[in-house]
């Protein structure tokens, strides 16, 4: 497995999270004690996708988010790398396909909005994944991102990060037939930029309007931003 700090390998990316696939819901709701709930509820209001919209759910997972983005009547689809997590993920009645965020598969100009809930991070290239969104995006489009961020204030700050290691480690080892794969989301969170570097990052691949919305004291932070016209 390589580490979060160096360069990730996207075959090996994806074969952890196709060997987490089964319970990775379940773990992520137990590691965020039930917050990740509250957070795509906030995003999908930050999305406010609509009726008549086309969005695209990027590195969707098994398409949770997916769901809850299209309880408003537009049309989502759920696109991931991990063949295993979208077939953790095929009760769920959205549309699915593989996708790899480099190179989407999709026509310029295709959807109204995309949106990437705490997965951004294991791109191999977050800024041309962002370029790549840009283009499959119509003028005046929205890209939303939920993704774990650095808490303002130093003593939250100090606690999560020590807190997080930990329990991903723990969860790791305890439940999982893969603990390295929580060791891996444990340091690429701690290696994940903070909220202003991340929006500069947007911003320079091209996405207008860039602000962010801190939740849980900064833990998560929601980065919307505009493809100019």
């Amino acid at each position: 497995m390589s580490r979060a700090s160096l360069d990730k390998d996207p075959h090996e990316v994806a074969a952890m999270f196709d060997g987490v696939a089964s319970g990775y819901d379940r773990a992520n709701s137990f590691m965020t004690f039930g917050f990740d709930r509250r957070w795509r509820t906030t995003t999908a209001r930050v999305l406010d996708a609509r009726r008549g919209e086309k969005v695209l759910d990027l590195a969707a997972g098994t398409g949770v988010s997916t769901v809850e983005y299209a309880r408003g009547g537009a049309w989502c689809l759920a696109a991931d790398f991990s063949f295993g997590m979208l077939r953790a993920g095929l009760h769920r009645k959205v549309p699915m396909v593989a996708a790899d965020a480099l190179n989407l598969p999709f026509a310029d100009e295709s959807f109204d909005a995309v949106t990437i809930s705490l997965a951004l991070r294991n791109f191999v290239d977050p800024k041309a994944a962002l370029t790549e969104i840009a283009r499959v995006v119509k003028p005046g489009g929205r890209l939303v991102i939920c993704e774990v961020s650095t808490p303002p204030f130093a003593p939250i700050r100090f606690i999560h990060r020590r807190f997080m290691l930990k329990l991903l480690t723990w969860v790791g080892k305890r439940t999982s037939s893969n603990p390295e794969a929580y060791s891996y989301l444990a340091e690429s969170m701690l290696t994940w930029p903070d909220q202003r570097t991340l929006g500069e990052i947007i911003a320079s691949a091209g996405w207008a309007d860039v602000e962010w919305l801190n939740l849980t004291f900064g833990v998560v932070a929601i980065h919307r931003a505009r493809k100019p016209a």
